[in-house]
């Protein structure tokens, strides 16, 4: 998810493949065993992704609804609130200290190298791509020049623009309601990393009934996880300078960086859309054939076979004492025939 997020245009598609890797990040601090890392990162990412999804909000809204990260640049300046709270979210989910973000994907790293260092340099290079992406977004939307990538669209290209030939307004700061909550989550986002710091009023005491004592453990010495977060922090100024030499001061970036194939998301969605509007919607339809003819003709024969015979049986019963007598005399007969040839042999 990474890695599609380094070529989206759309301002929102870009948050969209963030959170799908952010929760990779959840899921492996959950198979590192560091669940109380895990549900860290979901609260502080809850407060920073909450921030960045609003600001874009905030952003299409003061843009009279253009999403195209490319006709954007320079709104720092026409967005002041919008741009610095979004600024604060940047650098939580880039894993900047001391926002938020920083803390808890650097417990995640920590677990990640305490169980398999392979599993902590996957953990790294996506942590080194959030903050690439993430800066190549601020970089195109709140620095450069107002739409000074708008030339790059050609027609029959992916265009998200709604409108080519001009905004009805210029872009403008949005209301009091659409602002304070960014500056709410923004605090929050730069100061929630202390709810799991050492101390009585951690996040970890708060979830020992919930784990009961089954907390993971660092087998790693302090100079140890100091240097983990060392090189974590060195990863995010990386992806943060490679962003900013190919997108600050509204350069055109070559489009070998933003490739086709991760635009598309490695073709995931066309593929699944293909399958199942083809080989997938043939297989449902046998399966339902099966289910129908099959399982449902099994169960409805049951049925029918019963109600048949309850006909048949009925004919029995046609209310003639004469006819019960002459059964019940037959009955008989054939009991002490068979009574008798039992005796015989």
């Amino acid at each position: 998810a990474a890695t599609c997020a380094v070529s989206q245009r759309d301002i929102k598609k870009v948050l969209a493949y963030s959170t799908v890797s952010q929760l990779g990040f959840m899921f492996l601090a959950v198979g590192s065993g560091a669940y109380v890392a895990a549900i860290f990162h979901m609260v502080t990412h809850a407060f920073f992704k909450a921030l960045l999804f609003l600001g874009a909000g905030s952003v299409i809204h003061g843009m009279d609804h253009e999403q195209d990260m490319r006709f954007m640049g320079g709104l720092r300046k026409l967005m002041p609130i919008t741009g610095a709270t979004f600024i604060v979210g940047w650098l939580a989910i880039a894993g900047v200290p001391p926002f938020a973000g920083f803390w808890s994907k650097d417990e995640i790293l920590a677990a990640a190298f305490d169980k398999s260092p392979a599993l902590w340099v996957i953990g790294l290079v996506t942590a080194v791509l959030t903050a690439y992406y993430m800066s190549r977004m601020v970089f195109m939307v709140f620095y450069g020049d107002l739409g000074a990538r708008a030339p790059e669209v050609h027609e029959g290209a992916e265009d998200t623009h709604t409108n080519h030939d001009g905004h009805a307004s210029a872009p403008h700061e949005s209301p009091l309601l659409m602002w304070v909550p960014l500056v709410v989550l923004a605090i929050a986002a730069a100061l929630a990393g202390g709810l799991n710091l050492p101390g009585v009023l951690t996040l970890e005491h708060f979830l020992d009934p919930i784990f009961l004592g089954h907390v993971h453990e660092l087998d790693i010495s302090g100079a140890g996880q100091v240097t983990l977060g060392a090189l974590a922090v060195i990863g995010s100024v990386v992806g943060i300078l490679a962003a900013r030499a190919f997108y600050l001061r509204g350069a055109k970036p070559v489009e070998g960086i933003e490739p086709e194939l991760l635009r598309r998301a490695w073709l995931v969605d066309e593929g699944m859309a293909a399958f199942f509007g083809g080989p997938g919607r043939a297989i449902a339809q046998a399966a339902a054939d099966v289910d129908r003819e099959v399982v449902d003709g099994a169960v409805n024969g049951v049925a029918v076979a019963v109600r048949e015979a309850g006909t048949q049986l009925r004919q029995v019963q046609t209310g003639n004492v004469r006819q019960y007598a002459l059964g019940m005399a037959g009955g008989a007969a054939l009991l002490l025939g068979f009574f008798f040839l039992r005796m015989g042999s």
